[in-house]
């Protein structure tokens, strides 16, 4: 399986609401794992603008995924997404915003993927659901695994200025996103 591809059938989520309260609301300071050493707290993160996505679980290559994860709307599409925001990096931060990724994987996983994947930015490991939990940031579960559905938010000045939820297609986030960063330029 080549997980840079995605089914053509891929099921779409639905807006659930599930992020609706989340605009607007200060940055929770909760210091996480970042696959680029140390820890980052978000609510610390300045200046400019920070994206960042929350993706449920990139997969590895020759590692069958959780059964069913393709009929499951939002799940699949973690590294087509995290491959579009490397690839948009320096457009992003021409704009004045720096990316970062976060899912519930442990940060040796991470670093795992953004060296297979030559990601220029660091990932944080939230295994412990402590960011999650005080954000109230949407979930599901898989194969008894807690996971975070996607989403992206732009943080600035310490508080978030915008969520896109849900996301999809997935390999389309990056690119949402520079589009909303440039309509705000001026």
């Amino acid at each position: 399986m080549n997980l840079l591809d995605l089914p053509a059938d891929l099921p779409q989520p639905v807006d659930d609401g599930a992020a609706a309260h989340l605009a607007g609301l200060a940055v929770p300071s909760v210091p996480l794992p970042a696959t680029s050493g140390g820890t980052i707290d978000l609510a610390h993160v300045r200046p400019g603008r920070i994206v960042l996505y929350i993706y449920p679980m990139t997969g590895r290559p020759g590692v069958p995924l959780p059964d069913g994860w393709d009929l499951i709307p939002g799940a699949r599409g973690c590294t087509p997404q995290t491959c579009g925001f490397r690839d948009l990096h320096q457009d992003l931060r021409a704009l004045g915003a720096g990316v970062i990724g976060l899912s519930t994987q442990e940060t040796a996983y991470q670093r795992e993927m953004v060296a297979r994947l030559h990601v220029p930015f660091p990932n944080l490991s939230d295994a412990a659901l402590r960011f999650a939990d005080a954000l109230q940031l949407p979930r599901f579960t898989v194969d008894g695994e807690v996971l975070l559905k996607r989403l992206t938010l732009v943080l600035r000045a310490g508080r978030i200025e915008q969520v896109f939820y849900p996301v999809f297609p997935p390999n389309e986030s990056a690119a949402v996103v520079l589009a909303w960063l440039r309509d705000r330029r001026g």
